[in-house]
C-alpha cells in the first residue's frame, strides 16, 4: 500500500504520456513511440517544474519499468533460429559492434564527451539503438539526462539511415534480384530495428521482392541484439572492479554484486522462448509479451523525458552528435568493406 502511495501518481503520469505516445509510433515507425515519449516527457516539464509527489513514481518508472522492459525483449527470440540464420553475418556484426565501440572510446577524451553518453550512443549505434541503451543504462547508472541524450543521437541517425540507405544501396550496386546483401547491409549498419525494418520494406518496394529484404534484415539485426548480452555484462564487471579501486563499494570486489540481475532474466526468457518453440508452441505466443516489452520502453522513455534538462541537452548536444556520426560511418564502411570481402556484395 505504501508503494502504491509513494509510486502511483508518477506511475499513472508516465503511463498516460506513453498510451498516445505508442499509437503515434506505429503509424510513424521511422520515428517510433520511445523518441515521442522522451519528446514529450521534454515538453510537459519544461512547464511542469515541480513534480511533488509524482517524481518517486517517475524515477521509479525509469528505472525498474526500464528493466523489466529488457526482461520482455528476451521473449522474442529464439536463440537456435538466430544462431542458425545468423552465421554469414557474425563476422560483419562482430566488426561493427567493435568499430563502434573503439570510435566511440577514442572521441571520448578528443571530444570532451562525458563518459556515460559516449558508452551509451557506442552501444546504441552498435548493438540495436533504443534496447541496447536502455540495457547499458542501468548497468552504468547513466542518468536520464545521459540516456536522452544518447537517444535522441540515435533517432537522429534512423531517419537518416531509413531514408538514405536504400538509395546508397542502389547507387552501389546491390543485387536488386535478392533481398540477401541489402537486407545484411541494413541489418548490420543501420542502429534501430524500426528504421532497419523501414530500409528493408522500402527495398524490397523497390525491386518486387516481396518481404525477402525484410526477413533477412531482421534476423540479421536480432543477432546483433544477442551483444547486448557481453556487452552489459563486460561494463558491469568494469564498473565495480572501477568502484572497488576507488573504495566506493564496500570489501572485495564481487561477481554477484557486478551481474545485473535483469540481463540475467533477459538471458532465461530467450532460454524459456528457445525450448518453447523447438518443442513446436507457436511463436505467436509470445507476441504479447513482445510487444508488453514496446510498450514498457516507450513508458520508460516518458519517464526520463520528464526528467531531463532540455536547456542542457541542447546546449550538450553538438558533441555527442557528432560521436554519433563518426560511429555510424565507421560501421557503414566496415559493412560494406566486410561484405566485400565475404563476396556478399
Amino acid at each position: 500500500m505504501n508503494f502504491i502511495q509513494k509510486n502511483f501518481k508518477g506511475i499513472l503520469v508516465c503511463f498516460l504520456i506513453a498510451i498516445p505516445s505508442w499509437l503515434i509510433g506505429k503509424s510513424f515507425p521511422v520515428i517510433g513511440g520511445p523518441v515521442i515519449a522522451i519528446l514529450a516527457g521534454m515538453v510537459i516539464t519544461c512547464f511542469w517544474t515541480e513534480k511533488g509527489t509524482a517524481e518517486s513514481g517517475i524515477k521509479w518508472t525509469s528505472k525498474i519499468i526500464l528493466q523489466t522492459a529488457v526482461v520482455l525483449l528476451g521473449f522474442g527470440m529464439n536463440l537456435g533460429v538466430i544462431l542458425q540464420t545468423g552465421k554469414q553475418s557474425l563476422p560483419i556484426i562482430i566488426s561493427t559492434i567493435s568499430t563502434s565501440l573503439i570510435i566511440a572510446w577514442l572521441l571520448r577524451k578528443v571530444l570532451n564527451v562525458p563518459s556515460n553518453t559516449s558508452i551509451l550512443v557506442g552501444v546504441g549505434s552498435s548493438i540495436c539503438g533504443g534496447s541496447a541503451i536502455a540495457a547499458t543504462a542501468p548497468v552504468i547508472d547513466a542518468d536520464d539526462t545521459e540516456v536522452a541524450q544518447a537517444i535522441s543521437v540515435i533517432f537522429f541517425f534512423n531517419v537518416i539511415a531509413a531514408v538514405l540507405f536504400p538509395v546508397l544501396g542502389n547507387a552501389l550496386g546491390f543485387d536488386t534480384t535478392s533481398g540477401n546483401a541489402f537486407g545484411v547491409f541494413a541489418g548490420t549498419a543501420i542502429n534501430d530495428t524500426s528504421s532497419v525494418t523501414a530500409a528493408a520494406s522500402t527495398w524490397d518496394s523497390m525491386w518486387n521482392l516481396g518481404s525477402e529484404t525484410l526477413n533477412t534484415a531482421v534476423t540479421v539485426k536480432l543477432t546483433r541484439t544477442l551483444a547486448i548480452i557481453p556487452i552489459t555484462l563486460v561494463l558491469s564487471l568494469i564498473r565495480a572492479k572501477s568502484a572497488a579501486k576507488d573504495g566506493k563499494s564496500s570489501g572485495k570486489f564481487s561477481l554477484k554484486r557486478a551481474f545485473p540481475m535483469f540481463i540475467l532474466y533477459f538471458i532465461i526468457a530467450a532460454v524459456i522462448t528457445t525450448v518453447c518453440m523447438s518443442l513446436g508452441v507457436n511463436a505467436d505466443v509470445f507476441a504479447p509479451l513482445k510487444e508488453l516489452s514496446k510498450f514498457f520502453i516507450i513508458m520508460a522513455m516518458a519517464a526520463i523525458g520528464l526528467n531531463s534538462n532540455v536547456v542542457k541537452l541542447v546546449k550538450s548536444g553538438g558533441k555527442p552528435i557528432l560521436l554519433g556520426a563518426s560511429c555510424w560511418v565507421g560501421i557503414t564502411v566496415v559493412s560494406l568493406a566486410m561484405q566485400h570481402i565475404m563476396h556478399i556484395w
